[in-house]
């Protein structure tokens, strides 16, 4: 199970980096995917805008910080969508794989 973002599936400008991160490790994912053989599932989530201190943790800009909070109040799902995302994955029968899981909020463009 890799988590990656849908940061790599629309890409945004100030984002490039972080995106490009996303989608080399979606790349490697199919790669293991396909070189696992019939007993090794493999499963890339991507979520969307989930309510995190990762904006907290990771940005400087107070003005950018302040409107990532506020877009994330108006805006991002809770954690544990993201984990019953992952859970539906896990819980299929051994000869079931979910290549590719993305979980954004409805209203997220």
């Amino acid at each position: 199970m890799n988590v990656l973002s849908t940061a790599g599936i629309k890409i945004v400008p100030t984002m490039g980096v972080y995106a490009a991160t996303k989608n080399a490790l979606r790349t490697a994912t199919e790669a293991l995917r396909q070189e696992a053989g019939p007993h090794l599932r493999v499963t890339e989530v991507s979520p969307g805008f989930v309510d995190t201190t990762f904006a907290d943790a990771s940005i400087a800009d107070p003005v950018v910080k302040a409107a990532i909070r506020k877009r994330k109040e108006e805006l991002a799902i809770p954690p544990d969508a993201i984990a019953r995302a992952i859970a539906f994955a896990i819980e299929q029968p051994d000869d079931v794989e979910i290549g590719s899981i993305v979980v954004r909020p409805t209203a997220q463009d």
